[in-house]
């Protein structure tokens, strides 16, 4: 089958859809968000957005390639350090907890719309390369389909070491059709929870859409992700704008010790489902958080803010609110608990 339309993924199935409709968030044919969201344009807003996105690239783009830390197994892999991690940029992550190699929306490849007419390319080069170098995968985590988070090229180079894959509900079909087996995928709906051993990982709800082409839009969920163990707490936000569930997460399964929180491709045409800096160190306040990270930004330009206005803004935030942070290299590994040095390294590019 042509590459180009594999991009797509698969289109649900009648006794898919069957499935999604036993959700209690699916309604009228689709998924809905918790609150009223939202998400038209008006027809004449179309080509102000698009002139605005494919012009202007001066502030919206590093002025050179940016350098990720080359992968260190040992240091990674090491069973007397504590729980870390290490991040690629956007929302690609690689977590090892409880001696568990985690990998959140592996999204490493060089172009965030690959079925438009023209690219967007990710600031680092060669990043499919560095899927290379990973260990073992144990699990991989997809929030939502969205291209910026669900990479054909990427799953096609991850899947033969990769032994599980835990999804939003409606993602499984694209992997399916990708050709990963079907029996090592499981599928949450909103606060669904699996355990990979003593790991317990619970699906969340936020305030976003999904959908890879013109039909499928909101025919998958969308999500983010807690991990708990017997040392840690851990929240992935996932995608979306502000809301009330943001407390709801905090009060069901909070307070967390370390939250990655979205921070990125806002814009006010699009407030309702994605954060603004001030919002996500909110939500994260709403939700318990001890400790954050932005993330969703720093791996493609998906709006018109500078590509430093996420970081710069976040910190001041934080600052603030007097909520610890830390945002550290492409491809460092550190500690959850640790202390960091707070080198803003993104004003040198």
């Amino acid at each position: 089958m042509n590459q180009w339309r594999l991009q797509f993924g698969a289109k649900p199935k009648e006794h898919e859809v069957n499935t999604y409709s036993e959700s209690n968030h699916w309604q009228d044919g689709k998924f809905q968000n918790l609150e009223e969201t939202d998400m038209s344009l008006k027809f004449w807003e179309i080509p102000v957005l698009l002139y605005k996105q494919m012009t202007d690239k001066k502030k919206r783009e590093p002025q050179q390639s940016l350098p990720i830390i080359p992968f260190d197994p040992g240091l990674f892999l090491d069973e007397n350090r504590k729980p870390q991690f290490l991040w690629y940029g956007h929302s690609a992550l690689l977590m090892r907890l409880d001696s568990k190699t985690i990998l959140i929306d592996p999204m490493l490849g060089p172009d965030a719309a690959p079925i438009a007419p023209t690219q967007t390319k990710r600031f680092s080069d060669n990043t499919l390369d560095l899927i290379d170098h990973l260990p073992e995968i144990d699990l991989i985590l997809l929030s939502h389909d969205h291209y910026d988070h669900l990479d054909y090229d990427s799953i096609q180079k991850l899947k033969g070491k990769t032994k599980e894959y835990f999804v939003a509900l409606g993602v499984k079909r694209h992997l399916v059709k990708w050709g990963i087996e079907a029996d090592k995928i499981k599928e949450f709906d909103w606060w669904d929870y699996q355990y990979l051993d003593s790991l317990e990982i619970h699906f969340t709800p936020t305030r976003h859409f999904s959908g890879r082409g013109l039909t499928d839009r909101a025919k998958s969920l969308w999500g983010g992700w807690v991990f708990k163990s017997d040392s840690n707490k851990i929240w992935f936000s996932g995608d979306g704008g502000y809301g009330d569930h943001f407390k709801e997460i905090g009060s069901r399964l909070g307070p967390f010790d370390f939250g990655f929180m979205e921070c990125g491709q806002y814009n006010e045409k699009w407030r309702l489902i994605h954060l603004f800096p001030d919002e996500s160190v909110q939500a994260a306040l709403d939700a318990k958080v001890n400790k954050v990270m932005p993330v969703h930004w720093c791996g493609f330009s998906l709006s018109h803010h500078s590509w430093q206005e996420p970081a710069i803004e976040f910190v001041e935030n934080c600052q603030k609110k007097e909520l610890e942070y830390m945002v550290p290299r492409l491809g460092e590994i550190n500690e959850f608990n640790s202390h960091y040095n707070q080198e803003k390294w993104w004003l040198t590019y």
